[in-house]
């Protein structure tokens, strides 16, 4: 902890770096990834401070869209889209996934009910050829796509794609060499950048 807090102190003696960032922010991708600690989208993308609006969630899941129950999730798209007016959504599952190795292996989540509950919102149940794979890419790769098709749902996501003023992404990256693949509709495959 004690390098963290060092470079926090250091952080903030830089305001001349800052000061633009106080005018507002208008940043033009909203990117959707999970919690994990071994994914860093500024680190990513080269993004810097103001250029990606982040929305981090166990298992990068979007949950269902319920307006008579809103969710942080959902608040966080909504206001993205609406608000922001991001032009692109990028939702980036990764390999190793805890939560969607979960899933796959069915593990007992009973000592972690909130855990559990959360991932009952996975949207499809992930598959893997090879549910014994530690990287379980095939199944996250399915999993981003599923979650893909979950951001269809919103009203405000559904109403800027038909007007062609928004585009969804599904990336995989891969934590153990750093590459990175996006969905490409045509071949139907995750293909590098």
């Amino acid at each position: 902890m004690q390098p963290l807090i060092d470079n926090a102190r250091t952080f903030g003696q830089r305001p001349e770096e800052f000061a633009r960032l106080a005018e507002g922010q208008s940043p033009q991708v909203l990117f959707i990834t999970c919690s994990d600690s071994r994914v860093v989208p500024a680190l990513i993308t080269g993004a810097r401070p103001g250029e990606l609006f982040e929305l981090r969630t166990a298992g990068n899941i979007v949950p269902p869209y319920a307006s008579d129950h809103p969710t942080s999730e959902a608040c966080t798209i909504e206001y993205a889209v609406e608000v922001l007016g991001v032009q692109d959504i990028v939702v980036c599952g990764h390999s190793h996934c805890g939560a969607v190795g979960a899933l796959v292996r069915g593990d007992d989540l009973t000592a972690v009910p909130a855990v559990r509950d959360w991932l009952a919102h996975a949207a499809d149940e992930p598959r893997s050829a090879d549910s014994a794979d530690p990287a379980v890419a095939e199944a996250v790769q399915h999993h981003v796509l599923a979650q893909l098709l979950r951001l269809r749902s919103y009203p405000c996501v559904e109403q800027r794609l038909a007007s062609g003023q928004l585009r969804l992404r599904g990336w995989y990256y891969e934590v153990h060499t750093g590459a990175v693949r996006e969905h490409r509709a045509d071949t139907d495959s995750f293909e590098s950048l």
